[in-house]
């Protein structure tokens, strides 16, 4: 069980990066910048997605995304165990 869980605090955890980093591209463009969660939850798993939260920093020159995944549980009757964030950080286009 144990090692079952740390694959999943792992792979929440690569998960984060792969959405911010998504995210991030996506609100450097003017165009598109509203639909960065959108386009982040997108590029992650489903159920890694449904447990994703994206925050979003912009200043003048670039944008900054940071994704927090909830890490499920495997052990029944314990809800999480805690987040897992990453940030990405773009140039504005």
């Amino acid at each position: 069980m144990a090692a079952i869980q740390l694959g999943l605090v792992g792979y929440a955890v690569q998960q984060a990066g792969t959405g911010a980093r998504a995210a991030a591209r996506t609100a450097s463009h003017q165009e598109t910048e509203g639909l960065y969660a959108a386009r982040g939850r997108a590029a992650m798993s489903d159920w890694t997605g449904r447990r994703a939260r994206f925050a979003l920093s912009a200043g003048g020159e670039e944008v900054r995304v940071t994704t927090t995944v909830t890490i499920p549980s495997v052990i029944p009757g314990l809800g999480s165990l805690g987040e897992a964030s990453r940030s990405a950080t773009m140039p504005r286009d």
